[in-house]
Formats: C-alpha cells, sequence, structure tokens
C-alpha cells in the first residue's frame, strides 16, 4: 500500500491523528484523551486534540510515566506499519538517554506497593496489627 508522508516545513495534522499515525497510542480516542490530559506538549505548551502538529515541532509525550521528546519529520494521516510510522520522527539524544535510564532503575528496583491490589485480607490486616502494636 502506498502511504502519503509529507515532509515538507508547513506540512500539518491534528496531533492526536498524529500520534495514532506515529503508533505512540493504539486508537485516536486514546491519543486524544492523553492530549486532554496534558500528557503531550507541542514545543513545551499544553495544546487541545485538535490542535495541528507541523514539520519541525517538538512534541514531549508520556506514556504510563514514560517520557518521551521527539521531533516531528512528517505528517501520515493513514496508520500505517511500524516500519512507516518510525519514519514520522525522531527521539531527541536527551530523550532516549533518560527513557533508558528510567528503565534500567525500573528494572533494578521494584515499586514495593506495585504487587498490592485493593484491600488488605484480613489476614494481611493481622500482620500489620502485628507489627504496628495495634489490638
Amino acid at each position: 500500500m502506498n502511504y502519503h508522508i509529507s515532509t515538507e516545513p508547513g506540512a500539518k495534522l491534528r496531533i492526536d491523528k498524529w500520534l495514532w499515525a506515529a503508533r505512540f497510542f493504539k486508537t485516536r480516542s486514546l491519543a486524544a484523551d492523553a492530549v486532554d490530559k496534558g500528557r503531550v506538549r507541542i514545543g513545551g505548551a499544553a495544546v487541545k486534540p485538535a490542535k495541528d502538529v507541523r514539520v519541525g515541532d517538538l512534541v514531549d509525550i508520556e506514556i504510563d510515566s514514560v517520557a518521551w521528546q521527539v521531533e516531528v519529520l512528517g505528517v501520515c494521516d493513514v496508520r500505517g506499519p511500524a516500519s512507516v510510522a518510525q519514519t514520522l520522527y525522531a527521539e531527541t539524544g536527551e530523550s532516549r538517554s533518560k527513557r533508558q535510564a528510567e528503565q534500567e532503575r525500573r528494572r533494578v528496583y521494584r515499586e514495593p506497593a506495585a504487587a498490592l491490589h485493593g484491600r488488605p485480607t484480613k489476614r494481611d490486616r493481622r500482620t500489620i496489627d502485628r507489627f504496628s502494636g495495634g489490638d
């Protein structure tokens, strides 16, 4: 299939559509939701999903507390394979090193509460009470 990718300096596309086409999010509505929540910024400024992103813009994206900073190299309004999507942006060197350092930190240091879900069981409660000196 032929994917029309525009790399001209004036080329623009809605940010939610670009994030979806660049495969940062699985659906366009997830991309729009992330933009609404302020997890996506263009040039450091929070934007709305309808804001146009242009070739050459710096976009900051936070996905599951992993931060990306990418430069827009092209726009494409259809979602293609990953090989095509990767040509739409270039991650900055600083962003890549920060992201790798964060991944290494997460691999080495596990969050203690990550395995806990919901309220403590009766058995957990008794253990907590035993250590805290409660009844």
